[in-house]
């Protein structure tokens, strides 16, 4: 995220920026949407070739009649067509962009508040920009040229008049949004206070129980709601302001065309206008004169989607990282190797500085020492969890910096156990979804879970004990056959009879492959060929 307010070039940038793989899709629904005022010349057209050859009852009133239904249909079509291709685009965008976010979220270079609400709610905000103001823009510029052009081939006047107002339409439009983008970034930055505020307020439940501290949280949130809801009700005043611009002169530009052709059919015009213009002519280009503003209104109607869109890209900017090279396959047990690795987060003092650390393929390592020192950074490094700000750690050769994470070859217990509503055997095969239900079994026996697999268990683990969660956990990291094991306490929280009963699994599972366990455990320590203690 930029610490400063961008400029809206950058901002204009970064939307362009990232539609570049939809350009294409982008391009065609902008050209379907600008094709949409072809039809109506044509709708113009066939009713003014109707109404000219009604009092003489020719054959040109159904060919009129089938010219208007020709256009409606192809109208029609054409809009359809064009909101699907625009709307296709904005979802693959918006895809793109929800994982970037999410990514940051979870390799910490985003905080979980922002990250949250900017990956529901900002990437939303996306949507409007590309599915309906993108393609708009290009037909607010080409629709009118178009309609003016056909309009001049029959009333130059009529044609005149319209262009003239739309001179002053631009500036108000231009006025109205300025002041929207600035108040939609402020009501975004207050969709953001109100979301973390209640998100770090739902935290603290315990907290806020135990101090009776109820009254002041929800007097807290009903102020962040009060300011948002303030924030919202001026964008909306601006978006009724703009649209009550271009309802103004819509009317006026289609009145003043509408008073020119009636006086000038009957010849009252009180100052000669050397134009010949006849009931057909008249009737096109008062049929058409709305149609000049057609593609400005849908322009008009999605401008507080670009403001919308502006606003969040702040937010939803990425944190430039160095590409990593493709993840080696091991086909063993990798040796590892610390080397003067610090770690330290956002700026404060090292959680470690100066590691050294040599781990031959297939030693167990334990790692221990007081809270704090960093225990579970180390492991955490392995997953993409943990700024590397010094050092290097190499895997098998291979340099941490230059692959990135390891996620992909490493079993990963950690200290709470995710658990997600279905079975037994679901939950295991969390890091395996394809395994076969003999392998689960297997890995689940070897881990001492003498449970029915296909036992129900809520979003809670509830009917788990903390044992059978840490031998499901277990369990769930033998079944993926990695070739680095990674135990973060294994046995935290569990009590004697509990521990002593997972040592023999954490033994089996730990058994041919490179291992690092933090723990404060004896008995886990046992385990481990060799105990650095930090």
């Amino acid at each position: 995220m930029t610490s400063s307010a961008p400029s809206p070039t950058h901002l204009r940038h970064w939307l362009r920026d990232t539609a570049r793989p939809e350009r294409r899709a982008l391009g065609m629904a902008a050209l379907m949407t600008t094709a949409d005022v072809l039809p109506a010349v044509g709708f113009a057209a066939g009713l003014a070739l109707t109404l000219t050859a009604w009092p003489d009852r020719t054959s040109s009133i159904l060919m009129g009649i089938v010219i208007m239904l020709a256009a409606l249909a192809v109208r029609g079509l054409l809009s359809q067509r064009a909101l699907t291709t625009a709307a296709g685009a904005a979802a693959r965008i918006k895809g793109a962009v929800r994982r970037g976010v999410v990514t940051d979220l979870f390799s910490g270079r985003r905080s979980s508040e922002t990250g949250l609400i900017a990956a529901v709610e900002g990437v939303e905000r996306l949507d409007g920009h590309y599915a309906r103001f993108e393609p708009a823009r290009m037909a607010a510029v080409m629709g009118p040229i178009v309609v003016l052009a056909a309009i001049a081939l029959a009333s130059p006047v009529s044609a005149l008049i319209l262009t003239a107002t739309l001179i002053p339409f631009a500036f108000g439009m231009w006025l109205a949004g300025t002041a929207a983008a600035a108040e939609s970034r402020t009501q975004f930055a207050a969709l953001e206070r109100l979301s973390g505020l209640f998100l770090d307020r739902i935290r603290a439940l315990p907290a806020v129980a135990a101090f009776e501290a109820t009254g002041t949280v929800v007097g807290d949130v009903q102020r962040a709601s009060d300011g948002l809801a303030a924030r919202t009700g001026k964008v909306l005043r601006i978006a009724f302001l703009s649209s009550g611009i271009l309802e103004f002169f819509s009317a006026l530009s289609v009145a003043l065309v509408a008073v020119y052709c009636g006086f000038q059919l009957l010849g009252l015009m009180p100052v000669p206008i050397p134009e010949p213009l006849d009931l057909g002519r008249a009737v096109f280009a008062l049929v058409l004169a709305p149609e000049v503003y057609a593609p400005l209104r849908r322009m008009a109607a999605a401008y507080h989607d670009r403001q919308a869109a502006e606003a969040v890209v702040p937010t939803l900017e990425r944190t430039p990282v160095p590409p990593a090279l493709p993840t080696p396959r091991l086909a063993r047990s990798p040796a590892l190797k610390f080397h003067k690795v610090s770690i330290a987060y956002d700026g404060a003092p090292p959680v470690i500085p100066d590691f050294d650390l040599e781990v031959r393929p297939g030693q167990v390592i334990a790692l221990t020492g007081a809270s704090g020192t960093g225990k579970s950074s180390l492991l955490h490094l392995f997953l993409g969890l943990s700024p590397l700000t010094g050092g290097e750690v190499e895997v098998d050769g291979h340099r941490l910096s230059h692959t990135g994470d390891w996620c992909g070859q490493v079993g990963w217990m950690g200290q709470a156990t995710v658990v997600v509503p279905g079975t037994l055997a679901e939950n295991i095969a969390l890091s395996q979804p394809e395994a076969p239900r003999e392998l689960i079994a297997a890995m689940a026996e070897q881990a001492g879970l003498s449970l029915d697999l296909d036992r129900p268990i809520d979003g809670r683990g509830g009917g788990l004990s903390g044992g059978e969660r840490r031998r499901l956990a277990l369990a769930r990291a033998m079944l993926k056959q990695a070739p680095l094991l990674l135990l973060d306490e294994p046995t935290a929280h569990l009590d004697a009879a509990a521990e002593e009963a997972l040592i023999p699994a954490l033994a089996a599972a730990t058994r041919g492959r490179t291992c690092l366990i933090a723990t404060h455990s004896r008995a886990v320590m046992a385990l481990a060929d060799r105990v650095v203690a930090l």
